[in-house]
């Protein structure tokens, strides 16, 4: 007992005020810093001062990656630029890439008058060409027959396409244009004569096996064919006042026939009035579209108004219907060929070339 007792005083000497206390003994609380705003604002601006060596160096990072990317675009541009322009003008490509890319950014192939001759126009023609003729035709461009076949197409289809720049500033001058529905009408009058297959399926694969086309790029090459055709009609005053005369004549009682000998312009036809010497159905290809609507129409011994076809104008006749099997016969007017019309534009304005083939 008098142990304990003298332990519990010797204890009691070690924790007398003044005496700092073991880490285990202080009382919760004690040795704390005392937290005020005068102290957060301390610790703040402690933080951040040591933050700035690292927040200098990340603002200076970005600036230069900003540049880097930058000057890495603009090399990317340049080099896409060069690669692509020494494809065009120098080797002539005219991959999917190529095409693709004169889709977009219109290239100018040559210029015609005032406007220029984008290259897609260009590289539209010479790849529907060289696809029907791989596809169909088994034709290996890689030969040298098949180079030498292919480069003679690119000259008539880089001619082509200047024609059609010279066709367009023609149309423009005498106000002539295509109009979406005049396309739409002829695609009816196509598809009514089956034409252009027996679905749309069937019409999208046909374009695209033959053409590499889509029905886009059909409608696109049809407005261009009846824009030429107009600009024609609209030239050739004098096909239109033949015609008229013609048209007179048989309102007056003229023999179909005589007048057929005497001033079509279809040679393999008119020695025989005019007559096709063929019976003419429906479903007829050697036919104008439009010509072969209008036989339809016609009762035996009626003749026709005069109808607008791509090289020129014709009155027709039914001279006999037999179960829609008909015998007929035409008079034919020819359109002049549309050079007539563009050589004095060339030679006003010449054009400029931007390739040579």
């Amino acid at each position: 007992m008098k142990k304990k007792v003298h332990k519990l005083v010797k204890g009691a000497k070690h924790r007398l005020p003044g005496k700092k206390l073991r880490s285990s003994e202080a009382p919760a609380g004690a040795g704390a810093p005392r937290i005020t705003n005068e102290t957060i604002a301390e610790h703040r601006d402690e933080v951040l001062g040591s933050a700035r060596k690292y927040i200098y160096p990340l603002q200076h990072s970005r600036h230069r990656i900003v540049t880097i990317s930058i000057v890495i675009f603009v090399l990317a541009v340049v080099t896409f630029f060069s690669y692509t322009l020494l494809a065009l003008y120098r080797f002539h490509a005219t991959s999917t890439f190529m095409y693709r890319v004169t889709q977009v950014i219109p290239f100018p192939i040559a210029k015609a008058g005032p406007n220029f001759v984008a290259y897609e126009n260009y590289l539209f023609e010479v790849r529907r060409y060289a696809h029907y003729y791989q596809t169909q035709q088994d034709v290996d461009f890689t030969t040298k027959a098949g180079k030498s076949q292919l480069e003679d197409f690119q000259k008539r289809a880089y001619e082509s396409v200047i024609d059609d720049a010279y066709i367009k500033q023609l149309a423009k001058d005498h106000n002539v244009s295509v109009s979406r529905a005049d396309v739409n009408a002829q695609i009816t009058l196509l598809r009514s004569q089956n034409r252009l297959g027996g679905s749309d399926q069937v019409f999208q694969d046909v374009l695209k096996e033959f053409w590499g086309w889509s029905v886009d790029d059909f409608r696109r090459e049809l407005a261009k064919q009846l824009l030429a055709q107009k600009v024609v009609s609209k030239l050739d005053t004098d096909a239109h006042a033949r015609a008229n005369t013609y048209e007179t004549q048989l309102k007056g009682g003229t023999d179909f026939a005589a007048l057929a000998k005497q001033s079509s312009d279809d040679v393999s036809t008119k020695a025989n009035g005019g007559e096709y010497g063929i019976v003419i159905e429906k479903n007829n290809r050697d036919i104008q579209p439009k010509v072969l609507e209008s036989l339809y129409k016609l009762q035996p011994g009626q003749v026709s108004e005069i109808i607008e076809t791509p090289t020129g104008l014709e009155i027709v006749k039914v001279i006999e219907n037999n179960n829609g099997k008909l015998r007929a016969a035409h008079i034919v007017v020819t359109f002049k060929p549309i050079n007539t019309y563009l050589d004095p534009l060339k030679a006003q304005k010449k054009p400029k070339h931007l390739i040579s083939l």
